[in-house]
């Protein structure tokens, strides 16, 4: 269990983000996330919220380009963690890419240039909000009866409104469909890619407005589909691309049986003070460890069996047993307006779900999250995956499969691989 910072480790810990700020490197981002959201349709325009966490460490400052063709107005941008607005400024292509985290980056582009609330911490991020109008021709008109949203999107998670009154007949990526609490329509979608998705959406007058568009509140009725009981309708009918949880194993030499493993959540309900993970049943937990994303603050963790929560009338919220281990981490309560980006680490060992047989490794695990990783152990190439996976190379030689997951409902991962030759 990690132990709180002192003052001296926390000393270093500055002094090293002071020295990361002062060379910093090219600019990288996580998490991406935008939505769109169509304006009457004469004004060829659109808002945008587009949430991205920083992840150049020491970095104080974020660029966002905007794009060729597209005029901006109303722009505003937030800090994720406080919810105060930041400052900042839009500055031209030229001047932005003399700056070492755009360097090489397109000169022919402006640039809001965001002043980050805080330096982003080593091996955390600085998440911000960028809200902004842009009004496009190209990307929003008419055609004939028909409005169409035709726009390339490079953003791994993105979600398009409808204006009120008009219904999707058209959509050429696969995309969730719901309906927001005003009734308009939304079409969101996940693109594990490393290229833009060719979006091009249709809609056309017809749908439902005013009291009459809102939709029914989801229940917690389940799915009745045999052979088994499936997910709750509040399950099935959330925004997927949005979901803010997503996990990452490291599988260890197979011998030992045993993966380490991130998972990253955001906390935003106000007096939240703590986290519970339930480790899951057949699988023994060691090494936990957790900290703030947006600070790096470490936090305190401990171990702790359901049965010790329930006596101390400590409500969990997934099911358990009494012997079941449950990862308790603490952090100061959530204030209203504000949240906490949290990354919590541990080390599972469990021969069910992950073993070597014969001269193979199998990793066979349920997978929950809408987006999953896997890092297979150093000198292994993998031969099977059950479900389609984009694949990479990590610097050290590593193969990394990301999992993303479209359904409200677990995932029945399969991986198979074998070492590569000497």
């Amino acid at each position: 269990m990690k132990k709180l910072l002192t003052a001296v480790a926390f000393s270093m810990i500055l002094t090293g983000a002071l020295s990361a700020q002062a060379k910093p490197q090219a600019q990288t981002e996580a998490d991406e996330y935008t939505r769109y959201e169509l304006l009457a349709p004469e004004t060829s325009s659109f808002r945008i919220r587009y949430e991205v966490t920083a992840t150049t460490p020491g970095a104080t400052v974020y660029f966002n380009p905007i794009r060729k063709g597209s005029q901006a107005s109303e722009e505003s941008v937030l800090d994720a963690m406080t919810g105060q607005p930041l400052a900042f400024e839009v500055v031209p292509g030229e001047d932005a890419v003399k700056d070492p985290l755009l360097r090489g980056e397109d000169k022919d582009v402006d640039y809001i240039k965001v002043r980050l609330a805080r330096p982003v911490p080593k091996d955390g991020g600085g998440r911000i909000v960028i809200l902004k109008t842009y009004r496009d021709a190209k990307s929003y008109f008419r055609e004939g009866d028909a409005i169409v949203f035709d726009r390339p999107l490079s953003i791994p998670r993105n979600s398009v409104v409808l204006p009120a009154g008009y219904e999707l007949v058209a959509c050429n990526v696969p995309s969730q469909v719901l309906a927001g609490p005003d009734g308009r329509i939304q079409a969101s979608f996940m693109n594990a890619g490393d290229k833009p998705a060719p979006l091009v959406l249709r809609a056309k007058p017809g749908a439902q407005t005013g009291a009459a568009a809102a939709p029914r509140p989801p229940t917690t009725a389940r799915s009745w589909e045999s052979p088994f009981e499936g997910e709750t309708e509040q399950d099935r009918l959330t925004e997927r691309a949005h979901q803010e949880r997503d996990i990452v194993y490291f599988l260890n030499q197979p011998g030992t049986n045993s993966f380490a493993l991130y998972h990253d959540y955001t906390e935003s309900r106000p007096g939240t003070d703590r986290y519970l993970n339930v480790v899951r049943r057949g699988s023994k937990v060691s090494d936990p460890s957790a900290y703030v994303l947006d600070t790096g603050a470490t936090l305190p963790v401990r171990l702790a069996s359901a049965a010790e929560l329930i006596a101390a009338k400590v409500e969990i919220e997934d099911p358990v047993q009494p012997d079941s281990q449950v990862v308790v981490i603490s952090f100061p309560p959530v204030e209203k307006g504000r949240s906490l980006r949290l990354r919590i680490s541990e080390t599972y060992t469990d021969p069910v779900s992950y073993r070597r047989k014969d001269d193979e490794l199998v990793f066979d695990r349920s997978l929950g999250r809408a987006r999953n990783a896997v890092v297979l152990p150093e000198g292994w190439y993998h031969t099977a995956s059950s479900i389609p996976a984009t694949v990479s190379q990590l610097p050290d030689g590593r193969i990394r499969l990301d999992l993303w997951n479209g359904r409200p409902e677990a995932i029945a991962v399969l991986i198979k691989a074998k070492r590569r030759r000497r």
